[in-house]
């Protein structure tokens, strides 16, 4: 499919994207991104202040939510700005499944050209970004 910006309308729902975020793929984010903090990879560390467990990295889910995005505008160029709030972190289990994390979003609004998309990230029943806006040049 082609995104076509005149056929944008306030209420468009964009194409929903289902991730799963295994322990292999957080400490893999951890070397690539240089951000080897330990609860990225260590459940002792993690419980030692307070999580379950090992969490995926905010910026993995921040950049993960924005394909969404870039994936129905198809040119990553087309947004303009990017905002979110991290809720909660996401629970990487030590298994083979990891955590599924569902990404949604929704055309806003819509104004001199450019578009404001809300995202949604929930991994389970938790809300894992918030307030997140998204401003799309049409």
């Amino acid at each position: 499919m082609t995104f076509d910006p005149s056929a944008v309308a306030v209420g468009d729902q964009l194409p929903a994207l289902d991730v799963h975020i295994t322990r292999e793929r957080v400490v893999r984010y951890s070397g690539a991104s240089t951000d080897l903090n330990p609860i990225h990879f260590s459940d002792r560390h993690a419980q030692r202040i307070g999580l379950d467990g090992v969490v995926a990295h905010g910026m993995w889910t921040m950049g993960t939510a924005l394909r969404v995005v870039t994936d129905w505008c198809e040119d990553p160029a087309r947004v303009k700005s990017y905002f979110v709030r991290f809720t909660r972190p996401i629970q990487v289990p030590d298994d083979d499944q990891g955590a599924a994390v569902h990404f949604a979003g929704t055309v806003r609004s819509i104004d001199d050209g450019v578009a404001t998309i809300a995202l949604e990230a929930t991994s389970g029943d938790d809300k894992v970004l918030g307030a997140v806006k998204v401003e799309v040049q049409l």
